[in-house]
């Protein structure tokens, strides 16, 4: 499956306002609010997240539509640590999941997973990492 929609809930999104957020609202549009099903960690001075399919672990971020989706995603992958042909080494992995808007909507979006042991990671109980980074 592929698709042109990126869900991001931490230094990607557009409020985190640094090069490489900047850099992801130049080249989309942001389509909105909204949350996946995992559990959020921080891992340093950025989050990862770990897909759940309990309903009330809830990570939030924002969507974008991407415009040129496999070059955005090309060099996006290199900021994320993705390898595509060493999957096991990468630091995230790049999967479609299931993105539950504001709106009632839902849609099929790439998401960055962690992809590291996150034995002895704190998790961040509200699943939001801008709100837990300004407190």
């Amino acid at each position: 499956m592929i698709t042109e929609y990126l869900f991001v809930y931490g230094t990607l999104q557009h409020d985190a306002k640094n090069n490489m957020s900047q850099f992801l609202c130049l080249n989309s549009n942001v389509l909105g609010k909204g949350y996946i099903y995992g559990r959020l960690y921080k891992i340093s001075w950025f989050p990862g997240v770990i897909l759940s399919t309990d309903t009330s672990e809830k990570v939030y971020g924002t969507l974008f539509k991407l415009h040129t989706t496999s070059e955005i995603l090309h060099f996006l992958d290199e900021y994320e640590g993705f390898i595509d042909s060493n999957i096991e080494e990468s630091l995230f992995r790049r999967e479609i999941t299931t993105v539950f808007l504001e709106n009632g909507n839902s849609i099929d979006a790439w998401v960055y997973i962690y992809n590291q042991n996150i034995e002895n990671k704190q998790r961040i109980l509200s699943g939001d990492f801008l709100k837990d980074a300004k407190n």
